[in-house]
């Protein structure tokens, strides 16, 4: 049997790839983004009460109510902007569902879609694979600045959507004001739908504040934006996120929704809702990863790795170019062999390979882990 694939360029991800070589290796596995400390132990607790009273049916489609109605006094409090929890709010299974649910909600056959890259690896397969065109927009390093007129000269009658991401996977930048005001005129007067993924909207450092497309009403109609509370509450494997967008918007993202995934885990949403009711459960976020950034970073001075701006998210990028001229995945690898310690090379983030000799290393993990992933680090 001959089987035409939908994605055929897309094979195993870098981050199995090097996951499993840190296995190998037995490495200090800094590649894969997730934390190496435990959930919360009161929201651990939370969920096994709930599946002790027998929680453990079907939720309703859109989510738990009491949790929606958290999460939209949540983002009033953050941003100004009141939501209807029963319209505008709907629990996904992760993050990477509600993206996917929003580009096949909304993207057609041969809709163009903006890519702002390097960009989360899940973005372009899943506008291809439901018949769009990614177009992609090259940010550069070191900065990773985006230029609007650069974007804007993309837009073209078949664009129907612009993904953005902020504070941004892999490089640890962040979108400014004056950047959602510039998408804003760009999408103003079009039918162009923006994609937010937010999903590290609390790991934001040196007292900056998150620019959330809910901050910004002309944004606000015709975005969707995406949440982790994986990434938020240490326990990524629990794949629970959410997805914020007006009453028109979330009615078409709620019909592929219902049929891809229709509820998410029961006891976990009652336990996030209970959890939620402490807002310092997340407010206190940005101060106790900056530290960890800034250990982290402690822990590499001396290293001939030139480490790049990290204004947020649990990632920090490394310049390796004074070390070598290997291709970077070539040296991702490399590193893990020779010296213990796994990294993701950032070409991977781009569609056309872009190699600026620069590497991400991901310092959710205990300071035990980051002293010694330092100390190898600074023998290369």
């Amino acid at each position: 049997m001959q089987v035409n694939s939908k994605l055929p360029h897309v094979g195993t991800t870098i981050f199995t790839v090097m996951s499993a070589l840190a296995n190998a290796c037995g490495a200090i596995n800094l590649s894969q983004g997730f934390p190496n400390f435990p959930s919360p132990e009161k929201l651990n607790e939370l969920v096994c009460q709930y599946m002790r009273k027998g929680f453990n049916q079907y939720a309703p489609m859109a989510g738990v109510p009491l949790l929606r109605e958290r999460l939209a006094a949540k983002a009033e409090a953050l941003y100004g902007f009141p939501l209807h929890p029963d319209t505008e709010v709907t629990i996904t299974a992760g993050a990477t569902q509600a993206i996917f649910t929003a580009i096949s909600a909304f993207v057609h056959a041969g809709d163009e879609v903006i890519l702002l890259e390097p960009a989360y690896d899940s973005y372009r397969p899943s506008v291809e694979v439901n018949g769009g065109v990614a177009i992609p927009y090259d940010l550069k390093a070191p900065h990773y600045r985006p230029v609007w007129e650069e974007i804007a000269a993309l837009v073209t009658s078949r664009t129907r959507m612009i993904v953005i991401n902020t504070p941004h996977n892999p490089t640890g930048t962040t979108l400014k004001e004056a950047d959602m005001q510039a998408l804003a005129r760009l999408t103003a007067g079009t039918d162009i739908l923006v994609l937010s993924d937010e999903v590290y909207e609390h790991l934001i450092y040196d007292g900056k504040a998150h620019q959330s497309v809910l901050r910004y009403p002309e944004l606000r109609e015709r975005s969707l934006a995406v949440y982790s509370f994986g990434k938020t509450f240490h326990n990524t494997g629990w794949k629970i996120g959410y997805c914020l967008a007006p009453e028109a918007l979330t009615a078409e993202f709620r019909k592929v929704h219902q049929f891809n995934v229709f509820s998410v885990n029961t006891p976990m949403q009652h336990a996030l809702a209970d959890y939620l009711g402490d807002a310092d459960t997340y407010l206190s976020l940005p101060a106790f990863y900056q530290q960890k950034r800034d250990f982290f970073l402690d822990a590499m001075r001396g290293s001939r790795l030139r480490p790049l701006p990290c204004e947020g998210t649990y990632f920090c990028t490394f310049d390796y170019s004074a070390i070598s001229r290997e291709p970077d995945t070539e040296f991702s690898k490399s590193m893990t062999r020779e010296f213990g310690v796994a990294a993701i090379p950032v070409s991977v983030f781009y569609s056309d390979g872009r190699d600026d000799r620069i590497i991400r290393l991901c310092f959710a993990k205990t300071e035990e882990t980051l002293e010694k992933a330092g100390a190898l680090l600074r023998k290369i």
